[in-house]
């Protein structure tokens, strides 16, 4: 049998983290199987869903790296067809014509909250003969569903789960405006879709229980299931925007790069023995549900951080140089691109993200003369400046500007003054970068060019302080 999966988000939002987790887990188990990744847009909340939603879905999806297969299906689009099994399940008796008013379901809860009971329809419709009907009253058309006995979960993840059907209530499949309810439109949709394997958090299992009861009247064989406990913060408690439940597209703003998240992603709520570092490919190799836990995962920024600045160490210079001139809003000068490209080996070391690698990097595409901060205007005293003027004039003629010949031009200049190589070093990178920290500053020069470096030390040295 192929492996069919699907991933269902409601635009009512955008592409959170916990269902980018969930996308993960289908695609990889598609994938591991040699099966089909399908994506369906659940927006048959017409209130509620939103065009800039599903593009931020979509967009979130495919920078991912989730790439799904055939078209995307708009569950609204297939409303006719959920109406169509409804009716079909009330022909066959499997359902029945509901004409509850709605004020007659608050009386119904609020006596139930009253009794201490749980809140569900009480099923007086079910039996009772359509012509006691009220006149203008159009009705819905709930599922008959089984008052005795049990619904069994055989989950892959959380193993059997069951509930007792006299927990369960006779919900409604079709509104009286014709329209389907969620809990209806899922399961005709997976049947249709031919879903062999459904992936969700475990936040779904209530609901589960209820789709079976629906697969069970349609005469369907169930997809199996599998619902993944869902993240939480670091401090264990339910994932909020501070813990880091945002949409994906902040996460690319803050700088992580998609494949570092995928991994991340992987590893909260999946295990492979100790391994932390497992590139895309591999984790398609390795992906099965038995390596799914049952614990809620904790998500921690600064494990994201140390994994993404692997992965950025890892990455080639010039896609992260061409993501950095980006940010740094000079995607179109080739000069400041090449130059950042150049400087990346020394940049990628001390940064953890791209928006800390672009911060990093400002001083490579800065234009003349360069802005000093604080801490190395401060630097910038008259023993500085003269150390400085003596380093220009020792620079200026030379005629190789490699980083190593250029480290041991300082140190010659060092020892003739008889100082440390810091005291030279810091003067320079006060003038050349701006600051008192950066890349190896010979690596800076080198990076910089001659015209570049020279004109930069002129600029420090002319400055009024």
């Amino acid at each position: 049998m192929s492996i069919v999966t699907r991933f269902a988000p409601s635009p009512t939002g955008f592409l959170h983290i916990g269902g980018a987790r969930t996308a993960l887990f289908n695609w990889l188990y598609a994938r591991h199987h040699g099966g089909v990744f399908r994506l369906r847009i659940e927006d048959t909340d017409r209130q509620r869903s939103t065009k800039e939603a599903i593009d931020a879905i979509i967009d979130g999806m495919k920078w991912l790296g989730f790439e799904w297969d055939g078209e995307i299906v708009y569950q609204f689009s297939r409303a006719s067809r959920h109406a169509e099994v409804a009716r079909e399940l009330l022909a066959a008796g499997k359902a029945y014509h509901c004409y509850c008013s709605p004020e007659e379901l608050d009386q119904m809860r609020e006596a139930a909250r009253a009794a201490g009971k749980p809140v569900r329809y009480d099923g007086r419709w079910r039996d009772r003969d359509p012509k006691d009907a009220p006149a203008g009253v159009k009705p819905v058309i709930r599922i008959k569903a089984p008052q005795s006995g049990e619904t069994i979960v055989q989950d892959k993840v959380q193993g059997e789960v069951k509930v007792a059907n006299d927990q369960l209530d006779d919900m409604i499949l079709l509104r009286s405006d014709g329209t389907p309810t969620y809990m209806h439109a899922v399961v005709v949709d997976d049947h249709d879709m031919g879903v062999t394997q459904v992936i969700r958090g475990d936040d779904h299992l209530t609901n589960t229980f209820r789709q079976l009861q629906i697969y069970q009247a349609a005469g369907w064989a169930p997809p199996s299931f599998a619902h993944i406990p869902l993240i939480h913060g670091a401090d264990g408690a339910k994932l909020s925007k501070r813990h880091g439940a945002l949409g994906v597209e902040a996460y690319r703003d803050m700088g992580y790069l998609p494949e570092a998240l995928r991994n991340y992603l992987l590893r909260l709520g999946w295990g492979h023995g100790d391994d932390e570092i497992i590139p895309t490919e591999q984790a398609i190799a390795w992906f099965d549900l038995d390596g799914v836990g049952r614990a809620p995962s904790r998500f921690d920024f600064a494990k994201l951080d140390n994994l993404n600045g692997h992965y950025l160490r890892q990455s080639d210079d010039a896609r992260l140089a061409g993501e950095v001139a980006k940010r740094l809003g000079a995607a179109g000068d080739a000069a400041v691109l090449e130059r950042v490209r150049a400087g990346m080996a020394g940049l990628k070391a001390r940064a953890k993200t791209l928006k800390e690698l672009a911060e990093n990097a400002k001083f490579y595409a800065a234009s003349r003369p360069l802005a000093l901060d604080d801490k190395a205007r401060a630097q910038m005293n008259a023993d500085a400046r003269a150390i400085l003027a003596a380093a220009r004039t020792e620079l200026s003629s030379t005629a190789s500007w490699s980083a190593a010949d250029l480290e041991a031009l300082a140190r010659t200049l060092a020892a003739t003054k008889g100082i440390k190589l810091g005291q030279v070093a810091q003067p320079l990178r006060a003038a050349l970068s701006g600051a008192t920290t950066s890349p190896p500053i010979f690596e800076v020069m080198q990076v910089l060019g001659k015209d570049e470096t020279l004109g930069r030390i002129d600029d420090a040295l002319n400055s009024r302080g």
